[in-house]
């Protein structure tokens, strides 16, 4: 299975079973007294379609975290539980599959010639922050995405900024050429250094980009995860197997169906997809809630100047920039540690005195 195309992965505990798709005007709360775990996942109406939500919390009293997942296209709720299960013992986590992707693409295929969108996607990420406050109880909640879902909260939290707590954001896209631009530079600039004529013939055939063959993009994220192999610190060998219920063929391949949906909407067939138009500037760089992020040092598709130089132009109400050593742009125990105690000293508190009646 390729599960994790372009993603940095952050995803929530995983919880078994099914509910019935419906409204959130149609909900009931699952969180009614302190003390009360919620352990849930299924299918809830969200923009017009069933998508996929997953929600695990030992507290009804801690405030809960939305995780936005990357790719686009790379649900990482098979792997959850497994990554993410300590986070439920302080958070309620809340994930969903995104509009064409995972088990969202499984019960939702898109129509035939349907485009996929950043605007669509963020206002499906804003009803699933809202379902999330109805069905826990809560008045906001905390926002967390990496890679393709760091654009996507950012789009997400200047839509609607009284829906969050706080932003934690990690491998921070920015601009899609800047970045994309960047990313080739450096690992051109890599291969050239060890004397990998492999690896130069490859991206020399393609060129700087921009680019229109949608083939060109992964042809350089498979050299960058190389060079991102040789310098950083790999993620624990059974965090990725999946768990029950995401272990079937029929699953295995509506996740590359969508998979591979999303990637092609990603980049466009001619180089005029959801991330040639990216550019997370337009959208203002005033933030009405603390912003934090946190970038790998050796990431070489979000590369670290690129993040450092859009956070170092924002305003927040707080915010703090983390560098991840012997990080890259996918996962490992430095990223998720991190990103839990950002969570926890940063953002918990606050969120928790918020939620208050």
């Amino acid at each position: 299975m390729k599960f994790f195309g372009i993603v940095a992965a952050t995803v929530l505990a995983f919880a078994p079973g099914l509910v019935a798709a419906r409204t959130p005007a149609e909900l009931n709360l699952a969180c009614r007294a302190p003390g009360q775990s919620v352990d849930e996942a299924g299918y809830v109406r969200i923009g017009g379609i069933q998508q996929w939500v997953v929600v695990e919390g030992r507290d009804c009293a801690n405030p809960v975290v939305l995780i936005v997942h990357g790719g686009p296209g790379n649900p990482n709720t098979p792997f959850a539980h497994t990554v993410f299960g300590d986070w439920a013992k302080d958070f309620t986590v809340v994930h969903w599959d995104q509009r064409g992707a995972g088990k969202t693409y499984q019960a939702s295929p898109p129509a035939e010639g349907e485009a996929l969108t950043i605007e669509r996607l963020a206002a499906d990420g804003v009803e699933v922050a809202r379902y999330a406050t109805q069905r826990l109880g809560k008045r906001k909640v905390i926002l967390m995405g990496g890679s393709w879902g760091s654009a996507l909260s950012v789009t997400m939290a200047q839509a609607e900024p009284d829906l969050f707590h706080a932003y934690v954001g990690t491998a921070q896209m920015v601009r899609y050429h800047d970045n994309l631009a960047a990313s080739y530079a450096r690992t051109i600039g890599l291969a050239r250094a060890a004397g990998d004529a492999e690896t130069i013939g490859k991206l020399e055939a393609l060129g700087a980009p921009p680019w229109t063959n949608p083939r060109a993009f992964g042809i350089l994220r498979r050299a960058t995860r190389k060079y991102e192999a040789l310098a950083t610190d790999a993620p624990p060998r059974d965090w990725f197997q999946p768990t029950p219920g995401y272990d079937t063929p029929a699953y295995e391949a509506a996740y590359e169906a969508g998979e591979d949906y999303s990637f092609v909407q990603f980049v466009g067939m001619a180089g005029d997809g959801m991330g040639p138009r990216l550019d997370l500037r337009k959208l203002g760089t005033r933030f009405a809630m603390p912003v934090f992020m946190l970038q790998g040092d050796q990431d070489l598709v979000t590369v670290p100047e690129i993040s450092r130089a859009y956070f170092d132009s924002l305003a927040a109400p707080e915010k703090a920039f983390f560098p991840l050593a012997r990080t890259g742009h996918d996962p490992n125990r430095t990223m998720i540690d991190t990103q839990l105690r950002v969570l926890e000293t940063r953002v918990r508190a606050a969120a928790v005195a918020a939620d208050k009646p």
